[in-house]
């Protein structure tokens, strides 16, 4: 967009906050000009709930996008957890002290000399496992050197403290409990066999003997026959250099995997909860960014569909959210902007045309009033004068529709017109040079004090001559025999100040804020017909469309006086540089 659109649409911004607010576009609490309430757009907007996922695809995405960035991370913990690993670690390492300490007290009770027979001494083993404090739980086998079980035993007497150390039971897991079970539906018709099974515990430390007789404890973790984890640890019971028996201790059936269960359920409560939160607040962002954003689209299909139906029911409402500090406020303000520009440049277009109507039935009216009385009329000298009134009429038609067609194009020109650089001083300089000989050509002196060096502006070089075209002629025209012009520039930081000047008559007073309306003109009765009143309208037009400003003021004797009869009157015209 070139700097004169811009301008342009700038311009009429501004002007359209000169207007009366209700004219345009406000909130809820919004009354058309014409008393005409949407009813429409209303219900939606007090029907619509907190819950408008049905409604609101926006609002879908909203909780969509954070509710799988939240299942990753929920997914992510449970999947990089270390629990049941850390807990397999710690229950190996306690259980295979355990059983050394049972062992060593089997080593205890042997006798030094004479062979030893573990399956002999049976009420001895019976009798040491009776006297072992264990944790509640803990399964204790005994073996002798031919691996036949000769003991056993498990942990009921466990001691107060480690009681209170011990976790507490983590109550049924639902959500767990319910995950796994959909698994198993979903998994079920892919799944080529059913897992098989541990066996016995006992089995189980049987199994791992053979690799504890040369003196090392051996520990494995396991299945039973339900499928629980079991964690095993066997050491030998030695007697000097060789292997009297062994000892088995299995951790309790399933602690591992309730621990692990209990520390999932946490996680996935706290993922329920994270849900819900998670939801709740997608909502209420959701609510503040797709309830304005839809209420910004019904307003503007209201106003497509009006269009569509040529229906002339008041103005569009765009909702007032520019209080908002986000883009939705930017946008509530631009669009109440460009609608209120929409309207006032419809509305200019009507006045425009009103006005254009009352200015071409004037001289129509006196066309028809000449032409009716050149029928009437005899003498030849009486129809001269009538042909003279209608040829002027026909002029000032002319010059009428010729304005009237530049001032109407003007709009489109200056925004598809390209800018360019161009010196300003030369282009006056030049306008001087044939402006100047018109005055002269008057008795009218034209003086001319512009600077010596170039003010180089970027524009529309043509539309910007206009200008100055239109206010020096309209300087020459106001001025008489003796009076006399000057043009002179001037810089002013980084605007450059161009003024035209005249000795002529000045400006009333009371019409120094009306010479640049459409079709207003402070002439003499001899100069009556030979303006449109367009020319100073255009400039200023094209001025501020370059983001310019132009203004008119009276030349006084002093300033002191502003009740002093002007000496001229002085056109100043600012343009950035």
């Amino acid at each position: 967009m070139s700097r004169v659109e811009r301008t342009l649409v700038r311009n009429t911004d501004s002007s359209n906050k000169r207007r009366r607010s209700g004219d345009v576009v406000l909130g809820d609490d919004w009354v058309s000009p014409d008393g005409v309430d949407e009813d429409g757009l209303r219900a939606r907007r007090a029907g619509r709930g907190f819950l408008s996922l049905r409604t609101s695809p926006l609002t879908r995405k909203i909780v969509m996008f954070n509710l799988i960035a939240l299942n990753i991370l929920v997914a992510g913990i449970l999947y990089l957890n270390g629990t049941r690993d850390n807990l397999v670690l710690q229950r190996a390492s306690a259980l295979v002290g355990d059983a050394e300490l049972v062992a060593n007290v089997f080593e205890a009770q042997l006798p030094e000399t004479g062979p030893v027979s573990l399956a002999a001494e049976r009420e001895r083993v019976a009798m040491i496992l009776s006297g072992l404090n264990l944790r509640n739980g803990i399964e204790v086998y005994v073996f002798d050197d031919e691996q036949m079980l000769v003991g056993q035993t498990e942990g009921t007497n466990q001691s107060a403290a480690l009681t209170a150390l011990a976790p507490k039971e983590t109550g049924r897991t639902y959500i767990s409990d319910g995950l796994t079970a959909l698994w198993a539906l979903v998994s079920g018709p892919f799944a080529s066999e059913k897992e098989e099974v541990g066996g016995t515990v006992e089995a189980q430390l049987r199994g791992m003997i053979p690799g504890a007789e040369d003196g090392q404890t051996m520990v494995d973790s396991g299945q039973d026959l339900l499928g629980a984890t079991v964690i095993s640890a066997v050491t030998p019971i030695m007697r000097g250099d060789s292997a009297v028996g062994t000892v088995g201790m299995a951790s309790p059936s399933g602690e591992i995997d309730a621990l692990v269960r209990g520390e999932r359920e946490r996680v996935l409560q706290m993922f329920v909860v994270a849900t819900l939160v998670s939801v709740g607040l997608s909502l209420v962002l959701a609510s503040t960014i797709a309830n304005p954003l839809a209420d910004l689209a019904e307003a503007a299909e209201l106003g497509r569909d009006r269009n569509a139906r040529n229906s002339q029911l008041g103005r569009i409402r765009i909702p007032d959210l520019t209080g908002r500090p986000d883009e939705i406020g930017r946008l509530s303000r631009a669009l109440r902007g460009m609608v209120g520009a929409l309207y006032n440049r419809i509305e200019g277009n009507e006045q425009f045309a009103a006005d254009v109507a009352h200015e071409i039935k004037n001289p129509l009216a006196s066309l028809q009033s000449a032409v009716g009385t050149l029928r009437m009329v005899k003498r030849d000298d009486q129809r001269e004068k009538l042909m003279g009134v209608i040829e002027h009429d026909v002029r000032r038609l002319d010059r009428l529709v010729s304005d009237i067609s530049n001032a109407s194009r003007l709009d489109a020109e200056l925004v598809k017109e390209d800018e360019e650089t161009f010196d300003l001083v030369k282009m006056i300089e030049n306008l001087n040079q044939f402006l100047g000989e018109d005055a002269k050509g008057k008795n009218i002196d034209y003086i001319a004090d512009l600077p010596n060096e170039p003010v180089v502006i970027q524009g529309l070089e043509a539309r910007l001559a206009q200008v100055f075209v239109n206010l020096i002629t309209n300087a020459i025209s106001f001025c008489e025999d003796g009076d006399a012009i000057r043009v002179w520039a001037r810089m002013r930081e980084n605007r450059v100040l161009v003024v035209v000047e005249d000795t002529g008559p000045g400006i009333p007073d009371d019409s120094l804020s009306k010479v640049f309306k459409r079709f207003y003109s402070q002439r003499p009765e001899e100069h009556f017909g030979n303006n449109s009143g367009l020319g100073l309208a255009i400039s200023k037009q094209i001025v501020e469309a370059h983001g310019g400003v132009i203004w008119a003021e009276n030349i006084r004797p002093t300033e002191a006086d502003i009740t002093s009869a002007p000496l001229g009157a002085r056109f100043v015209v600012g343009l950035p540089v």
